[in-house]
């Protein structure tokens, strides 16, 4: 069977900008040396170019899970570029893609059956998919924003401009262009390229299927790290319309913080999240089907599995008693159809409920965590 052509322009990026990150800034680095004003404007960028991925890129336009100012979606755009990881339209299409026909090896654009290396950059060194690369019919929403559409128009020459222009302004500012431009450029480029294609591969090898097994999504808070919050990767599979990945107060999703920060200040709107039952019950769901898997050789299998079933039917009722209440209670206190909502029955009921709830969710814990 003939491979598919070689897109030897990427090949050429991707090779070059990375024997000059990898070779000749360790040797300027021992040579000359960096001072701290260009390691801390190169994170700088760096933090840019990420953020305008996840946040723009990513949650804003491919999954639109909120919006944004048009100021916002301005600065997003730039900081695209700025990445070089092609225009807003082009990458929210295959995106969406991805997530419509995932790990379909003949659909999905970096589809993560195909192994680690096609996964990362091998998809983007041949035309794997080139009767996709112009057609734009899933992004017809995005296509009405004139943001993206200058974008998308003049991407060559804003990529040019960010990825050059950066480096050597700040260099003159400062007074070394040389390190400059392999700091804030080719090494900046290269960790922003890798960092996220990790998305695409070690997030899909890497880490727990907390919520779903019917993809190869992982969570993984290592990555998580190092991706602004994007490693918690097997939840957005299954709840990709959520402005949030690290839906946990403690998980590091810095890209949920400048989404809801910028609330606040009116610069973003209709945060879109999931119900909490529908993530509840994902994870329970997943934790039955291997507390069975565990329990198909147990001596006493049969009695093990119908009492563990029993218990999660149990807590399924519980779980849907106490969000459904709790759903009145929101909507009576925001209608303000009762005066004291603190002193009402309903109240009594959620408080009561909740209670139950937690009991349930004990008895759940302590039959199954031998188990997983």
């Amino acid at each position: 069977m003939t491979k598919p052509r070689i897109i030897w322009l990427n090949v050429i990026i991707f090779l070059m900008t990375f024997l000059i990150a990898a070779i000749a800034v360790p040797y300027r680095a021992y040579t000359h040396g960096f001072d701290s004003t260009e390691i801390i404007a190169a994170i700088i960028c760096f933090i840019y170019c990420g953020m305008s991925i996840t946040t723009g890129y990513h949650r804003l336009w491919a999954h639109k899970t909120y919006q944004a100012h048009s100021s916002l979606r301005f600065i997003f755009a730039i900081g695209g570029a700025f990445a070089l990881q092609n225009s807003i339209l082009h990458w929210s299409s295959d995106h969406r893609v991805h997530h419509k026909h995932v790990d379909k090896n003949e659909i999905d654009p970096y589809s993560a059956k195909m192994g680690f290396w096609y996964s990362h950059i091998g998809w983007m060194l041949r035309e794997y998919h080139s009767q996709g690369y112009h057609d734009y019919k899933n992004v017809r929403d995005l296509q009405k924003d004139p943001i993206v559409m200058w974008q998308h128009k003049y991407y060559l020459a804003l990529t040019i401009t960010m990825n050059f222009g950066v480096p050597i302004a700040f260099g003159l500012w400062h007074g070394n262009v040389i390190n400059s431009l392999l700091l804030l450029g080719f090494l900046r480029l290269v960790l922003s390229h890798h960092t996220t294609f990790f998305i695409n591969s070690l997030a899909h090898i890497w880490g727990k299927q907390t919520y779903t097994e019917k993809n190869t999504a992982r969570d993984n808070g290592i990555l998580a790290f190092f991706t602004f919050g994007e490693g918690y990767h097997n939840y957005h599979h299954l709840f990709e319309n959520d402005y949030r990945n690290g839906i946990r107060w403690w998980q590091f999703d810095p890209t949920k913080w400048l989404i809801k920060g910028c609330e606040y200040l009116k610069l973003t709107s209709k945060l879109r999240v999931s119900p909490e039952d529908k993530i509840e019950k994902a994870k329970l769901m997943m934790t039955l089907q291997r507390s069975q898997q565990k329990l198909k050789n147990h001596p006493d299998a049969e009695l093990m599995l119908e009492k563990l079933q029993h218990e999660y039917d149990n807590l399924i009722v519980r779980v849907n008693e106490f969000y459904a209440t709790k759903k009145k209670l929101i909507a009576t206190k925001r209608d303000a159809l009762i005066a004291d909502v603190e002193a009402s029955e309903l109240m009594s009921h959620y408080q009561e409920l909740k209670q139950c709830l937690v009991e349930q969710r004990r008895s759940w814990h302590l039959l199954t965590e031998k188990l997983i």
